[in-house]
């Protein structure tokens, strides 16, 4: 008789899974910040949890492109170049353009009604000066486009992305202030409209205003690091 050893490997596989979640999020939120060190032993002490799913977690993080191995013993949070992030700008410009002309197709009224609740607490974060909470509502903001729009693999996309984003968007959240949020009314208007031209323009504008600070930010620490060389 063969053992049973598929209930050992689901807890397995959920805990892994678990623990790349938490760090993916982590990373989305700016809860880490760039060329930031991090070690195995103290994530695994931090999450309660052995070096083995820290470590599966992080070797997927790299494959991410979330973090850089330097060592075999020294992770990194990646420092993203300004022609890099012009890259990612780009490319999101497209995606993220799509999923707002979808999102301006498919939605249904309680959609309007989701994507109008983020948009209104993240205003609320915004008056209590809450940036992680503004944060995180931004963030799922732009993911509930492609959610609604119905497109999973866009999503998955979009996610790894973010993942490089996040403590650029995190270090540019505060200083963006209503940058960071004014195009959100546009695009629910035009999702409520069904105007996928205008949902398009306004999530364009969003990441390009956005983009605009978070630029300047890399290029003057582009400028700075090369001063010290």
């Amino acid at each position: 008789m063969q053992p049973d050893f598929s209930l050992a490997a689901l807890e397995k596989e959920n805990l892994g899974e678990t623990v790349y979640n938490r760090l993916a999020e982590a990373l989305m939120k700016g809860r880490f910040a760039p060329d930031a060190r991090l070690t195995i032993r103290d994530l695994a002490q931090s999450l309660g949890t052995s070096v083995t799913p820290v470590r599966d977690a992080i070797l997927r993080l790299i494959q991410d492109d979330a973090l850089v191995q330097k060592s075999a013993r020294e992770v990194r949070v990646p420092v993203i170049t300004p022609d890099r992030y012009r890259e990612i700008r780009m490319i999101r410009l497209k995606l993220e353009g799509l999923a707002a002309r979808e999102t301006a197709l498919r939605a249904r009224p309680e959609d309007v009604v989701r994507l109008r609740n983020l948009v209104e607490r993240n205003e609320q974060a915004l008056a209590a000066c809450d940036w992680a909470a503004a944060l995180e509502l931004n963030q799922t903001f732009h993911f509930a486009l492609a959610d609604i729009a119905g497109l999973p693999l866009l999503r998955g996309i979009l996610h790894r992305l973010w993942l490089q984003m996040g403590p650029l968007i995190a270090e540019a959240y505060q200083p963006g202030g209503r940058v960071m949020i004014d195009h959100h009314h546009e695009l629910v208007k035009a999702v409520e409209a069904g105007d996928p031209d205008a949902a398009e323009r306004a999530i364009e504008s969003d990441i390009g205003d956005a983009g605009s600070i978070i630029l300047d930010r890399l290029t003057a620490r582009s400028k700075s690091n090369a001063g010290e060389l």
